[in-house]
């Protein structure tokens, strides 16, 4: 029979046991525990008809009516639940309730062992969200943009530090620019259940590397509590001559469609001004494209110069530890990168 258990215990058996997810699609996209399976119980057109009949008419109705959806899936419930190979299967739906039960039970007709999240999806969520307060020792990356500073953090965790990459988590590298060549991004919600997972992971007494980043990376956006502990914490900045920045955003961003970065371009236009904007897409238009970043990158540079000052005040530049990097980062760098906060 199966039995329920608390989020804490649920996430350390996850670690181990296969997790599934018995709810639709639709909720599944919006948000679920990294590494579950999404096997739903209701597609969402049967979840919103079992759930209006429940209103209209009754819970006995809705049962009915939900058994009659399930009854035809029962044998592809059963071996996808197979495939996985496991003996036991962790399950949640979003309260804990009818939906993961009634798999389980599906499931132990099999003779595999199934254990509930009590409280379901709704209860890892509030912890997600009560973990972002726990105080972490961060330390910031910054610098302009185009400065190598997401080499710099893969160095990092090459070397053995501990390293959070928010950008990776999100699909998008920061910019306008930043969802050219990336896969989609996921939720603002799932992108919280992202950083959560690899933070629980992180010994809270050791320093955490992380990029600094704006509240939103793309569209997604980063938890408040999370974002004001990176806004007090300490930042090195990332020193790397414009020249090898242009360089390396040319290799990053040059070969895309020209449509593309124009697009692109469109995005800053009120921050750019009109005619700086068109300017820069009829150099990419033309093929001119260092022309077009050149013009881009001078917004860049003084937006994010301007962020430092209102942060840090007029003497960031003396105030800030800085680092300038040489490309390859090898172990010596990092050595003195790490020293030198």
């Amino acid at each position: 029979m199966s039995h329920v258990i608390a989020i804490d215990r649920f996430l350390q058996q996850a670690a181990m046991t296969p997790v599934i997810d018995v709810r639709s699609p639709t909720e599944f996209a919006q948000g679920h525990i990294p590494g579950a399976h999404n096997l739903p119980l209701f597609n969402d057109d049967e979840r919103a008809e079992v759930g209006t009949l429940y209103k209209q008419k009754g819970r006995i109705q809705a049962i009915q009516r939900g058994l009659e959806i399930a009854g035809t899936k029962m044998r592809l419930f059963t071996n996808f639940a197979l495939r996985l190979k496991s003996s036991e299967l962790l399950l949640y739906c979003w309260r804990g309730g009818m939906r993961s039960a009634s798999m389980a039970w599906l499931f132990e007709a099999i003779d595999i062992r199934c254990t509930l999240l009590e409280r379901g999806y709704k209860a890892y969520r509030t912890h997600i969200l009560a973990s972002f307060s726990k105080p972490l020792k961060m330390v910031l990356l910054g610098g302009f943009t185009g400065g190598g500073k997401t080499e710099i953090l893969n160095a990092l965790h090459t070397y053995g530090a501990q390293v959070l990459d928010l950008e990776h988590l999100a699909n998008h590298k920061g910019s306008a620019f930043g969802g050219i060549g990336q896969a989609q991004q996921p939720t603002t919600e799932q992108f919280e259940n992202l950083i959560a997972t690899q933070c629980a992971q992180i010994d809270p007494f050791q320093p955490l590397y992380v990029e600094d980043e704006s509240r939103n990376v793309g569209r997604c956006s980063i938890p408040l509590p999370f974002w004001e502990q990176m806004r007090s914490a300490p930042l090195m900045c990332i020193q790397t001559p414009r020249p090898h920045r242009t360089h390396r955003l040319m290799q990053e961003y040059a070969g895309f469609d020209t449509e593309l970065l124009c697009e692109a371009i469109k995005k800053i236009e009120k921050r750019l001004g009109f005619d700086r904007c068109n300017e820069a897409s009829l150099a990419c238009r033309q093929g001119e494209r260092q022309k077009a970043l050149e013009i881009c990158l001078d917004y860049y540079d003084k937006a994010y110069a301007n962020q430092l000052y209102e942060r840090f005040g007029p003497e960031w530049e003396r105030q800030l530890p800085q680092f300038t990097p040489h490309f390859p980062v090898d172990t010596a760098q990092i050595e003195t990168l790490i020293s030198s906060i």
